[in-house]
């Protein structure tokens, strides 16, 4: 079985509630070999490329309905503009940096710290078991955080 092969079998599976250990063992019975770190980044791949098909989705709903939005908008005066345009800007957030430190945090195999992008900054840590924590924040991230941080933390990672 390819690496393909395997990936699709993954994609299967996991919707189906299969744990990776269960289709760890799936695998085995199929005569594959594979250890549950390299299953677990197979699969964390797959999950970026459903992000990133979602992503895609969720931009050209936005874009359909941005018009709509548009047309209901009433004119508003340049005072209250400036107020209502502030909440906006906090709501921008910017791009998500992961560090990973040359020295292993004991007890794990990578660790480092991360700036999400709505500002918030943690320490995270990846332990033998591809557990992934986050320590010490300085807030709470956003879901869109987490997803940035898990992309970026795959490319630092290689």
């Amino acid at each position: 079985m390819d690496t393909s092969a395997i990936k699709k079998f993954i994609a299967e599976k996991v919707p189906q509630g299969y744990s990776l250990s269960k289709i760890q063992d799936m695998l085995k019975e199929q005569n594959v070999n594979i250890t549950f770190m390299e299953l677990r980044l197979l699969a964390s791949e797959l999950e970026s490329e459903v992000w990133k098909e979602t992503e895609a989705k969720t931009e050209a709903e936005r874009k359909k309905e941005e018009p709509a939005a548009e047309k209901e908008k009433e004119p508003v005066d340049a005072e209250d503009s400036s107020e209502e345009t502030a909440p906006a800007d906090q709501t921008v957030s910017g791009r998500t940096t992961v560090e990973v430190s040359p020295i292993a945090r004991p007890g794990a195999v990578a660790s480092g710290s991360v700036k999400f992008g709505s500002g918030v900054t943690a320490e995270w840590m990846l332990d033998q078991f591809g557990r992934l924590g986050l320590d010490k924040p300085t807030g709470k991230p956003t879901e869109q955080d987490i997803k940035e941080f898990q992309i970026e933390l795959q490319k630092a990672l290689g």
